[in-house]
């Protein structure tokens, strides 16, 4: 029975090749037969056998070629009635007995052709030779197009890794300690099998790895293969799938068949979504890609887990992969790679800082801080950046400065040093910043301000405030996200207080604090109009997280009259915030347009010097440049607003087209659905 299954498994594993073949094959004595019948049609004419007998009688043949059908006839150069340029020839009939003497008589030239072996060569050379080159063209334009060749036709694309090429063990990630115990048990289980069969204990088919781009799903992959000590097979979903119908399916039975083979080993597939998206024949479907998620499924069902084959699938869209797949039996366990909390992060930041030389100003933690939200890409890829400031600063070792750089050019870009602003514009983004820090200082539940600057950045920025958790935080009271409403809203308010007028420099901090408002209404039930009725539901939770209002029209209408509330009360208090303390604003607004930028613990040295509060005695946090602010909050029941966790890079201001306003720096969504924040 298992004979006959591999046998049939062969034969549906090739019969694309046979085909390509047989086309190949077709062709050759297509293009071959037309080319020699438009060849004959111009240089060969063919002879009556009278006109035959009249030319050898009239002494006008020079001499003759018999071979085994025809007579090829080669008129004299006398002959001008005759081309000396074309190929005469005549059907031979083997009734003239005469024939001999005729040509004896007149003096012609007589030869005879053995044909057996030479139209056989000749037979090869007109067709193996074009029938090897198409051949040749057919494979190399197969390869071209990801086809493998013709040979390679329903052949799996995966490749084999192992211990001693990859080099990468559990070591090498950091910042996922719950995704890494789960993954543990697994090669556990691929090296004592024993132990767990002993007691009943089967496993696990398959695992699915899910979260946002970044968080290391295929590092975290590689690194159970490393662990194992065993053959790691990886591909992409979209390697499955070709321009050929069958070859998806054909390549996952001849995957799964050499995985069967070298078992116990690991199968990654990348991105399953491209294969595994749910039949819904309502939205169009594509048998192709059908076909190969059905012979998948089949597969998983198949093999025996007990020989130690295992099924890794990686995906940032879980929520659109069949119901079929993701069943206990097939991937037995869904393993969360989400973005790292803070002493993630930390570990994150010591992985990619082995190679690399550091200073004794570097505190991790801080860093860690500053990058709420950042994956485990992000972090890398600050960590390379820091690196390049501090050779590009003439340093020998990485300091805590060119850290807080990176993460600068990472969040808003690069500094705009040929950018040159009016006098005018640099009061108005210079009073903008200023508000923003100063009603964050002025709330009890606002953040503590790390940095002001009114130097333009590559990424359009005029001027950003960065603010710096205390610690990380994974839940928003209401509280909290009112003080951020008023402090997104501080920028505008200063612009109406000061200039009595407003430009669009506020639009970015109007785009999120409308995105924040409509959250509170609409998903977190901090409307006392709508109350715990949710009226959103979002989608695409690990990449865009895009909301979509589940309530109808004249509810929407509620809604947006809701948010304008919201909104217009968070002005207000940010206008009533800034009156009062309009002696400090311009004070911290002047010192800004002279030196462009000023950290969090200059801003809070004006304004305490402002309202006569004395200086507090000098703590760790402060000389590492992040101010205590707490008993500064002197509006314990000011309208008060959030903010996310993660670093407050804000850039207010825009060149472009007159918009003062631009990107948000750093998007993060939280657990709690959290509207981003820059």
């Amino acid at each position: 029975m298992d004979n006959n299954k591999k046998q049939n498994q062969n034969m549906n594993s090739n019969w694309q090749t046979i085909a390509m073949l047989v086309v190949a094959a077709l062709l050759t004595i297509m293009i071959v037969s037309w080319m020699n019948s438009a060849v004959e049609s111009r240089q060969r004419k063919e002879l009556s056998y009278n006109e035959f007998v009249q030319m050898v009688e009239d002494g006008k043949v020079e001499s003759i070629r018999v071979k085994d059908a025809v007579i090829e006839v080669m008129p004299k150069a006398e002959a001008t009635e005759y081309s000396q340029q074309m190929k005469y020839y005549v059907v031979r009939i083997e009734g003239d007995y005469q024939f001999l003497n005729r040509v004896l008589e007149n003096n012609v030239i007589t030869n005879r052709e053995n044909g057996s072996t030479n139209a056989l060569l000749i037979a090869l050379l007109n067709y193996a030779v074009p029938f090897l080159i198409l051949l040749f063209l057919m494979n190399f334009t197969m390869k071209r197009m990801g086809g493998g060749g013709i040979m390679g036709v329903g052949k799996s694309n995966a490749k084999m890794y192992v211990q001693k090429e990859t080099g990468i063990t559990f070591k090498d990630v950091a910042g996922e300690d719950e995704a890494k115990e789960s993954l543990t048990e697994i090669v556990d289980f691929l090296h004592n099998p024993g132990k767990y069969t002993k007691i009943g204990a089967k496993l696990p088919k398959g695992a699915l790895l899910v979260g946002p781009p970044g968080t290391g799903k295929t590092l975290l992959a590689k690194a159970v293969a490393g662990e194992a000590h065993v053959p790691f097979y990886s591909l992409s979903g979209s390697d499955f799938v070709e321009m050929f119908v069958g070859v998806g399916a054909s390549r996952v039975r001849d995957l799964f068949k050499n995985a069967t083979e070298n078992a116990p080993c690991i199968i990654f597939i990348d991105e399953i979504d491209a294969i595994g998206r749910s039949r819904d024949s309502r939205m169009g479907g594509n048998d192709e890609r059908e076909q190969t998620l059905n012979q998948l499924l089949s597969e998983m069902d198949g093999f025996d887990s007990t020989k130690g084959l295992l099924v890794l699938g990686a995906t940032n869209r879980p929520e659109i992969l069949d119901p079929a797949l993701l069943r206990p039996g097939r991937f037995d366990r869904r393993v969360v790679v989400d973005k790292p909390d803070l002493n993630g992060r930390i570990n994150i930041l010591k992985v990619h800082s082995k190679e690399v030389l550091l200073d004794e100003t570097v505190d991790f933690k801080e860093i860690a801080l500053a990058t709420s939200g950042a994956v485990g890409a992000d972090l890398a890829n600050m960590m390379n950046e820091a690196a390049i400031n501090a050779v590009k600063n003439g340093r020998s070792a990485v300091s805590q400065k060119d850290l807080f750089e990176a993460v600068e050019v990472v969040l808003v870009g690069k500094e705009k040093k040929d950018r040159i602003m009016s006098k005018e514009e640099r009061r108005i983004v210079s009073y903008h910043e200023v508000g923003h820090a100063l009603v964050s200082a002025l709330q009890k539940h606002s953040e503590p301000v790390q940095k002001i600057t009114i130097v333009p950045r590559t990424m359009g920025a005029l001027g950003y405030v960065m603010n710096v958790p205390e610690e990380e935080k994974f839940l928003n009271t209401k509280k909290e996200l009112e003080a951020r409403l008023v402090e997104l809203m501080g920028g505008r308010a200063a612009e109406e207080i000061v200039f009595e007028t407003v430009t669009t420099g506020a639009s970015n901090d109007i785009q999120q604090a409308t995105n924040l408002a409509r959250a509170m209404v609409t998903q977190y039930g901090m409307s006392e109009k709508f109350g715990l009725m949710a009226l959103e539901s979002q989608e695409n939770q690990y990449l865009t997280g895009r909301a979509i209002l589940n309530c109808g029209d004249a509810t929407a209408a509620e809604i947006d009259k809701e948010v304008m509330k919201v909104l217009k009360d968070a002005y207000e208090a940010a206008k009533s915030l800034l009156n009062e303390n309009r002696d400090a604003m311009d004070q911290i607004a002047d010192f800004l347009i002279e030196k462009e930028t000023i950290t969090g613990k200059e801003f809070m040295k004006i304004f305490r010097k402002v309202k006569g509060i004395p200086e507090p005695e000098e703590t760790p946090e402060e000389e590492n440049g992040l101010p205590d602010t707490e008993h500064l909050k002197a509006e314990d029941d000011a309208a008060g607003a959030v903010k996310e966790s993660e670093p407050e890079a804000r850039p207010e201001h825009s060149s472009e087209s007159g918009a003062m306003d631009v990107t948000e720096p750093a998007e993060e969504k939280q657990a709690e659905d959290t509207p981003s924040q820059e």
